[in-house]
């Protein structure tokens, strides 16, 4: 059985996440002590000094700066970040589910749970009907994608429709 994820994934997107959370304190920090520098260095001005408008100006700036940064910052990059950690962090806590089913093919990418995911769709036949259903089966966009040919049958673990690992037991050149 291959499986996809090992103790080093979650340990390494911790790492990730403590980076990006390290980046965006130090720029608020940086911003906070130039912002806090321009009111004190402002506060100690003779009154109607002509520095005193460009003061305003250059911490209005900054903060606009810092806004324009930290929503795509927080937004993208530590959202997504955080996402794949609880994803991971799931993966080590949610119940498991064996299936052995073939495969029936590959629908275009999606965002689950803020994750970008491969979707592989699984045959399953209803039992109390005559008619096969479409299972998906989500794949981690950042992992490969296994090598499934159509008609294979698949012996596989998930979590919440989250591949975790797979084995192929026959092959559409066997069957």
């Amino acid at each position: 059985m291959t499986y996809l994820y090992s103790d080093e994934d979650l340990y390494a997107a911790v790492i990730q996440r403590r980076k990006y959370l390290a980046v965006f304190l130090t720029v608020t920090a940086a911003v906070l002590a130039g912002v806090v520098t321009l009111l004190v260095l402002y506060s100690q001005l003779p009154y109607k000094d002509p520095n005193g408008p460009w003061m305003i100006a250059v911490s209005c700036v900054l903060v606009a700066l810092y806004i324009i940064f930290s929503f795509p910052f927080m937004g993208i990059c530590f959202k997504r970040c955080n996402s794949y950690v609880k994803m991971l962090k799931f993966i080590s806590v949610g119940l498991k589910e064996n299936s052995c089913v073939p495969f029936a093919g590959i629908e275009d990418w999606i965002v689950r749970d803020g994750v970008d995911v491969n979707v592989a769709t699984f045959e399953i036949k209803n039992i109390k009907k005559e008619e096969t259903m479409i299972r998906q089966i989500y794949v981690d966009g950042e992992k490969e994608f296994p090598p499934f040919q159509e008609g294979d049958l698949v012996r596989f673990v998930s979590q919440g429709n989250l591949l975790l690992a797979y084995e192929i037991l026959e092959t559409q050149k066997e069957l």
